[in-house]
Protein backbone atom coordinates (compact mmCIF):
# COMPACT_ATOMS: atom_id res chain seq x y z
CA UNK A 1 0.00 0.00 0.00
CA UNK A 2 1.11 3.77 -0.96
CA UNK A 3 0.15 7.18 -0.47
CA UNK A 4 1.18 8.46 -3.61
CA UNK A 5 3.52 10.63 -1.87
CA UNK A 6 6.48 10.73 -4.28
CA UNK A 7 9.95 10.48 -2.43
CA UNK A 8 12.01 10.49 -4.78
CA UNK A 9 13.29 10.40 -8.59
CA UNK A 10 15.88 7.72 -8.86
CA UNK A 11 17.58 6.59 -12.23
CA UNK A 12 17.66 3.45 -14.18
CA UNK A 13 20.93 2.16 -14.17
CA UNK A 14 20.35 -1.02 -15.76
CA UNK A 15 17.34 -2.32 -17.82
CA UNK A 16 18.23 -6.37 -18.34
CA UNK A 17 15.82 -8.38 -20.98
CA UNK A 18 14.77 -11.58 -20.29
CA UNK A 19 13.00 -13.40 -22.76
CA UNK A 20 8.95 -11.44 -22.24
CA UNK A 21 10.68 -9.95 -18.81
CA UNK A 22 13.25 -7.99 -17.55
CA UNK A 23 15.62 -6.77 -14.18
CA UNK A 24 15.91 -3.33 -13.24
CA UNK A 25 18.74 -1.51 -11.39
CA UNK A 26 17.92 1.54 -10.21
CA UNK A 27 19.51 4.23 -8.20
CA UNK A 28 16.80 5.12 -5.44
CA UNK A 29 19.13 7.48 -3.24
CA UNK A 30 17.66 8.21 0.15
CA UNK A 31 14.37 5.27 -1.05
CA UNK A 32 17.11 2.47 -0.96
CA UNK A 33 17.95 3.03 2.57
CA UNK A 34 17.02 0.35 5.17
CA UNK A 35 15.48 -1.56 1.88
CA UNK A 36 15.93 -5.21 1.60
CA UNK A 37 14.82 -8.26 -0.72
CA UNK A 38 11.32 -8.56 -0.22
CA UNK A 39 10.30 -4.64 0.18
CA UNK A 40 7.65 -3.64 -1.76
CA UNK A 41 8.92 0.07 -4.04
CA UNK A 42 6.38 1.79 -6.26
CA UNK A 43 7.84 2.30 -8.97
CA UNK A 44 6.62 5.13 -11.54
CA UNK A 45 3.00 3.57 -10.17
CA UNK A 46 3.89 -0.04 -10.16
CA UNK A 47 4.28 -1.97 -7.21
CA UNK A 48 7.51 -3.68 -7.31
CA UNK A 49 9.61 -6.19 -5.18
CA UNK A 50 12.99 -5.77 -4.09
CA UNK A 51 15.56 -8.67 -5.07
CA UNK A 52 18.99 -7.06 -3.82
CA UNK A 53 19.74 -3.73 -2.37
CA UNK A 54 23.55 -2.78 -2.79
CA UNK A 55 24.04 0.90 -1.57
CA UNK A 56 21.62 3.50 -3.41
CA UNK A 57 21.02 0.64 -6.32
CA UNK A 58 17.83 -1.45 -5.89
CA UNK A 59 17.28 -4.81 -8.37
CA UNK A 60 13.65 -5.11 -9.40
CA UNK A 61 12.34 -8.54 -11.58
CA UNK A 62 9.68 -7.11 -13.90
CA UNK A 63 7.15 -9.84 -15.13
CA UNK A 64 5.42 -10.12 -18.83
CA UNK A 65 2.22 -8.82 -16.89
CA UNK A 66 3.80 -5.95 -15.77
CA UNK A 67 5.49 -5.04 -18.46
CA UNK A 68 2.15 -5.43 -20.30
CA UNK A 69 0.11 -3.59 -18.53
CA UNK A 70 2.41 -0.59 -18.05
CA UNK A 71 5.32 1.80 -19.30
CA UNK A 72 7.86 -0.19 -17.51
CA UNK A 73 8.40 -1.84 -20.81
CA UNK A 74 9.83 1.46 -22.26
CA UNK A 75 12.61 2.01 -19.21
CA UNK A 76 15.85 2.44 -20.67
CA UNK A 77 19.61 3.29 -18.87
CA UNK A 78 19.23 7.00 -17.47
CA UNK A 79 15.10 6.92 -17.93
CA UNK A 80 14.04 9.11 -14.31
CA UNK A 81 11.25 7.34 -12.03
CA UNK A 82 9.09 8.12 -9.52
CA UNK A 83 9.61 6.18 -6.56
CA UNK A 84 7.90 5.61 -2.89
CA UNK A 85 8.05 2.70 -0.09
CA UNK A 86 5.64 1.19 0.95
CA UNK A 87 3.56 3.13 3.29
CA UNK A 88 4.17 1.69 7.09
CA UNK A 89 1.32 1.24 10.19
CA UNK A 90 1.37 5.24 11.84
CA UNK A 91 2.76 7.01 8.94
CA UNK A 92 1.24 10.00 7.78
CA UNK A 93 -1.24 9.49 4.90
CA UNK A 94 -0.85 12.70 2.76
CA UNK A 95 -2.26 11.49 -0.29
CA UNK A 96 -4.32 8.55 -1.44
CA UNK A 97 -4.79 5.02 -1.01
CA UNK A 98 -2.41 3.38 -4.03
CA UNK A 99 -2.31 -0.04 -4.27
CA UNK A 100 0.39 0.00 -6.91
CA UNK A 101 -1.74 -2.05 -9.18
CA UNK A 102 -2.18 -0.10 -12.39
CA UNK A 103 -5.16 0.14 -14.24
CA UNK A 104 -3.98 1.42 -17.57
CA UNK A 105 -1.96 3.15 -19.70
CA UNK A 106 -2.66 6.81 -20.66
CA UNK A 107 -0.96 8.93 -23.14
CA UNK A 108 -0.49 13.02 -21.90
CA UNK A 109 -2.41 14.59 -25.09
CA UNK A 110 -1.71 18.51 -23.36
CA UNK A 111 0.12 20.15 -21.09
CA UNK A 112 -1.09 23.88 -20.83
CA UNK A 113 0.77 26.21 -18.52
CA UNK A 114 -1.65 28.35 -16.42
CA UNK A 115 -1.34 31.01 -13.75
CA UNK A 116 0.56 29.28 -10.75
CA UNK A 117 -0.12 25.79 -12.24
CA UNK A 118 -0.05 23.17 -15.20
CA UNK A 119 -3.16 21.70 -16.40
CA UNK A 120 -2.50 17.81 -18.11
CA UNK A 121 -4.64 16.48 -20.64
CA UNK A 122 -4.41 12.14 -20.51
CA UNK A 123 -6.14 10.16 -22.52
CA UNK A 124 -7.27 7.16 -21.61
CA UNK A 125 -9.38 3.67 -22.81
CA UNK A 126 -13.69 4.55 -21.65
CA UNK A 127 -13.64 1.64 -19.62
CA UNK A 128 -10.59 3.06 -17.42
CA UNK A 129 -12.48 6.85 -17.15
CA UNK A 130 -15.37 5.29 -16.08
CA UNK A 131 -14.08 4.67 -12.90
CA UNK A 132 -12.74 8.27 -12.08
CA UNK A 133 -15.40 10.71 -10.76
CA UNK A 134 -14.87 14.86 -10.61
CA UNK A 135 -12.74 15.72 -7.79
CA UNK A 136 -11.55 12.31 -7.11
CA UNK A 137 -8.33 11.13 -6.70
CA UNK A 138 -6.22 9.28 -9.48
CA UNK A 139 -2.32 8.35 -9.08
CA UNK A 140 -0.65 9.05 -12.58
CA UNK A 141 2.67 7.46 -12.71
CA UNK A 142 2.68 6.89 -8.93
CA UNK A 143 1.32 10.49 -8.04
CA UNK A 144 -1.58 11.57 -6.04
CA UNK A 145 -3.37 13.97 -7.71
CA UNK A 146 -7.18 15.11 -8.01
CA UNK A 147 -9.45 14.81 -11.15
CA UNK A 148 -10.12 18.34 -12.46
CA UNK A 149 -11.55 17.02 -15.79
CA UNK A 150 -13.71 14.42 -16.87
CA UNK A 151 -14.48 12.84 -20.55
CA UNK A 152 -15.34 9.82 -21.54
CA UNK A 153 -11.83 9.30 -22.92
CA UNK A 154 -9.83 11.67 -21.39
CA UNK A 155 -9.32 12.86 -17.49
CA UNK A 156 -7.31 16.33 -16.60
CA UNK A 157 -5.03 17.22 -13.06
CA UNK A 158 -3.50 20.28 -12.19
CA UNK A 159 0.18 20.23 -10.97
CA UNK A 160 1.37 22.86 -9.21
CA UNK A 161 5.13 24.08 -9.35
CA UNK A 162 6.36 21.95 -6.32
CA UNK A 163 4.67 18.67 -7.73
CA UNK A 164 6.96 19.38 -11.25
CA UNK A 165 9.87 19.80 -9.39
CA UNK A 166 9.95 16.27 -6.97
CA UNK A 167 8.48 14.19 -9.64
CA UNK A 168 9.16 13.42 -13.39
CA UNK A 169 6.06 15.41 -14.68
CA UNK A 170 8.03 18.10 -14.86
CA UNK A 171 9.39 16.46 -17.80
CA UNK A 172 7.12 14.93 -19.48
CA UNK A 173 4.69 16.23 -22.16
CA UNK A 174 2.43 15.36 -25.26
CA UNK A 175 3.12 11.98 -26.51
CA UNK A 176 4.69 10.77 -23.22
CA UNK A 177 2.82 7.34 -21.91
CA UNK A 178 1.88 7.69 -18.20
CA UNK A 179 0.72 4.85 -15.55
CA UNK A 180 -2.77 5.17 -14.25
CA UNK A 181 -4.47 4.09 -11.31
CA UNK A 182 -8.19 4.96 -10.35
CA UNK A 183 -9.19 5.68 -6.57
CA UNK A 184 -9.46 1.80 -5.19
CA UNK A 185 -12.09 3.33 -2.72
CA UNK A 186 -14.37 4.63 -5.57
CA UNK A 187 -14.24 1.42 -7.68
CA UNK A 188 -14.90 -0.56 -4.71
CA UNK A 189 -17.96 1.87 -4.07
CA UNK A 190 -19.02 1.37 -7.45
CA UNK A 191 -19.14 -2.31 -7.90
CA UNK A 192 -20.88 -2.71 -4.47
CA UNK A 193 -23.80 -0.21 -6.33
CA UNK A 194 -24.01 -1.86 -9.57
CA UNK A 195 -24.87 -5.07 -7.66
CA UNK A 196 -21.53 -6.81 -7.74
CA UNK A 197 -19.38 -9.44 -5.17
CA UNK A 198 -20.09 -7.79 -1.78
CA UNK A 199 -22.29 -10.44 -0.79
CA UNK A 200 -22.69 -12.65 2.32
CA UNK A 201 -23.95 -16.30 2.59
CA UNK A 202 -24.80 -15.85 -1.45
CA UNK A 203 -26.91 -12.33 -1.20
CA UNK A 204 -25.83 -8.92 -1.71
CA UNK A 205 -25.13 -6.85 1.18
CA UNK A 206 -27.58 -4.64 2.61
CA UNK A 207 -27.17 -0.79 2.93
CA UNK A 208 -27.10 -1.07 6.95
CA UNK A 209 -24.66 -4.04 6.19
CA UNK A 210 -22.41 -2.22 4.07
CA UNK A 211 -22.36 0.45 6.50
CA UNK A 212 -21.51 -2.21 9.22
CA UNK A 213 -18.52 -3.04 7.26
CA UNK A 214 -17.26 0.69 7.04
CA UNK A 215 -18.35 1.56 3.76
Amino acid sequence: MFTGIVQHVGTVRNVARRADACALSVDAGPVAEGAAAGDSICVDGACLTVTGASGPLLSFDVGAETLRRTTLGELHEGARVNLEPSLRVGDRLGGHFVSGHVDGVGVIRRKDELSGEVRLRVEVEPALSADMVMKGSVAVDGISLTVAGLERDAFEVSLVPYTLAVTTMGHKGPGDHVNVECDMIGRWVKRVLEGGTAQVQGRPLSIPELEDQGF
